[in-house]
């Protein structure tokens, strides 16, 4: 499992962005810079390291993903019809723990993940402990009875810090919602500007960087 819970205030500060929009984040109290004592030293990125700016945003805001689950749902998302960016961010909403978030089932990506493995949420009725499991249309997510007065899930559900998109619907009374359909990048709600399409060109010159150092020979 990936450590990024214990710092992920610190992503904000290496990508330059609130990117759940917490108050607790550093860059709320002027922590501008990146962490480490070569934080200051920014430079203009290339057209490679914006899209891979764009990239690290994109994962880092679903919480734990690791690079090889991003480059799987991306490789999907390329197979599949229609734009890829827009598959991409669809693929990434159906994921159980970012759908919990969006319930307001949990403060962050990183608490959805845990409530998750921790076997607090519900599918259709059945305990699901993955949180990458792919939430259908129609399905109805929920919180287990027993974990319904956790102060967690609670204080998330009270919070005024964001709101349930419509392509959800919830009743925090009873803690269960219902996953609508699959959103477009329009449809979600992201504290901060995402950038799909550039995570599209930056694994499209990644095969290219890729292709050209296999032909040259560099990887013999």
């Amino acid at each position: 499992m990936s450590k990024r819970i214990e710092a992920k205030y610190k992503i904000n500060r290496r990508l330059g962005a609130n990117l759940w929009g917490r108050s607790k984040s550093p860059l709320n109290r002027g922590k501008e810079n990146p962490p480490g004592q070569h934080g200051q030293r920014r430079k203009k990125p290339s057209d490679f390291g914006t899209q891979l700016m764009a990239k690290q945003k994109l994962k880092g805001y679903y919480g734990n993903i690791s690079e090889k689950q991003f480059r799987r749902l991306y490789d999907e998302a390329v197979r599949r019809r229609g734009d890829t960016s827009e598959n991409l961010i669809g693929l990434l909403e159906c994921r159980l723990d970012a759908v919990v978030y969006r319930l307001k089932f949990a403060p962050t990506p990183f608490a959805a993940r845990q409530l998750v493995n921790h076997c607090h949420i519900l599918v259709n009725g059945k305990r699901v402990n993955i949180p990458s499991y792919r939430v259908n249309e129609g399905d109805v997510i929920s919180v287990k009875t027993k974990s319904k007065d956790m102060a967690l899930i609670l204080e998330a559900a009270q919070s005024g810090e964001r709101d349930v998109p419509d392509y959800l619907e919830v009743d925090h009374k009873e803690m269960k919602g219902k996953f609508v359909r699959v959103p477009k990048l329009g449809d979600v709600p992201y504290a901060v500007q995402m950038e799909p399409n550039l995570v599209v060109e930056f694994y499209l010159a990644l095969t290219r960087i890729t292709k050209f150092c296999g032909n040259a020979g560099f990887g013999t």
